[in-house]
């Protein structure tokens, strides 16, 4: 069987139709096993579809919590499918397109994509200093880039060097997903605004990204049921269909600051998007509302470049007068996404897309039919072309 994403096979074959989440915090008391089992469950109610019925799983290789243990505590039946997508952030919509590719092939009939994590009260994967560094840590950690934020900090900085890219652009997307946030009851940030000074005087992190430009660091949990068409329009919930997916590991790709590319900021966003608008009967004009990975607020301006909203080098410029608001050329990430909603590996952007194209989003844009997913840019990443 071939799971290429997006392959023709795939489109519009499948749909999302249960969408579940635990709270979001800096810190919850239950653990991510216990997490995982409640947005599982969730999202099964969501979709009005029983435990038993389950045959397929996918998550992330990050993802703490294996199948085994939460078919058993779940109560699922035999599985017939089940994958984890590494390098984290960039793993979310991977996820749902392997469930897509395994039930459009006939290995499965009802999947289930879910991410748990405790980054908000747990450790960070780069503290143990114990541990052997992997091959590409070995060319930036000992001189200086500890932290994803320095990797992607150096990536900006010759981003704005390069291409006048300035504060005030990364400020407009830091506020666009704080307003967004502050409109939804769910978000960590839901009743905390943002204002100019603030983000101008905040603290840095990594020069030049400051307290704003970083993602939250939190606890919860998520997950979506995914079936195919047929079956979809039986369930509870309006079927938002997978059209098009994607992954992206572009030649001679480093990890973050993409050291032996022959142009850095050209990440794995460009190299999944030629393969997602490849196989898709919809160009960038056409998408109606953008759940763009944020865990950076440069890698916004840098992906909408690579999945062809603007030309090269017009990320910064295209975030000006309101373009990322509701109203604007592309209202994003609408949940407030990973700088103000919560930061769980992306797969919130996974859920919001859904309630936009079910249209019961707190942010909701009108009439959304079209709906454009990315992980994680500067990492291997994953894109879904979503429809109502």
């Amino acid at each position: 069987m071939s799971l290429t994403a997006g392959s023709p096979g795939i489109k519009d074959a499948a749909a999302v139709v249960g969408i579940g989440q635990t709270a979001f915090a800096k810190h919850l008391a239950e653990d991510e096993r216990t997490l995982a089992c409640r947005a599982v469950l969730a999202a099964l109610d969501d979709a009005g579809i029983a435990p038993g019925e389950v045959d397929a799983l996918a998550s992330y290789t990050m993802e703490e919590t294996d199948e085994v243990e939460l078919a058993k505590a779940v109560g699922f039946g035999d599985l017939t499918f089940f994958s984890k997508v590494p390098y984290g952030g960039g793993g979310s919509c991977a996820t749902v397109a392997h469930l897509a590719g395994a039930i459009a092939s006939g290995q499965a009939t009802v999947g289930v994509a879910w991410r748990s994590r405790k980054r908000g009260s747990g450790p960070r994967p780069w503290t143990d200093t114990t541990a052997q560094l992997p091959t590409p840590a070995q060319w930036t950690r000992p001189f200086g880039l500890l932290r994803p934020a320095d990797e992607i900090a150096m990536l900006t900085r010759r981003y704005m060097h390069e291409y006048g890219v300035t504060r005030d652009h990364l400020f407009n997307v830091a506020l666009a997903c704080r307003n967004r946030a502050n409109q939804n009851p769910a978000a960590v940030m839901y009743e905390r605004p943002l204002t100019r000074e603030m983000y101008m005087t905040s603290r840095w992190i990594s020069e030049p990204l400051c307290l704003y430009d970083n993602c939250l660091e939190t606890d919860g949990a998520l997950a979506c049921v995914v079936v195919g068409k047929e079956r979809a329009r039986d369930c509870r919930q309006r079927p938002v269909y997978v059209h098009a997916a994607a992954q992206g590991l572009p030649a001679q790709h480093h990890g973050m600051v993409n050291y032996w590319n022959d142009d850095p900021l050209t990440g794995p966003a460009w190299t999944a998007a030629r393969h997602l608008w490849k196989h898709a009967d919809l160009t960038p004009e056409d998408v109606d509302v953008a759940q763009i990975y944020d865990a950076f607020s440069a890698l916004i301006p840098l992906s909408l470049e690579g999945y062809g909203f603007c030309a090269r080098g017009e990320g910064g410029a295209f975030t000006e007068q309101g373009a990322l608001e509701i109203g604007g050329r592309l209202p994003l990430n609408t949940g407030g996404g990973g700088l103000s909603e919560a930061y769980v590996h992306g797969f919130n952007l996974i859920n919001e897309g859904v309630r936009q194209l079910r249209g019961t989003s707190t942010a909701q844009v009108p009439g959304a039919a079209t709906c454009l997913v990315t992980a994680g840019e500067g990492v291997p990443t994953s894109a879904l072309l979503l429809r109502s």
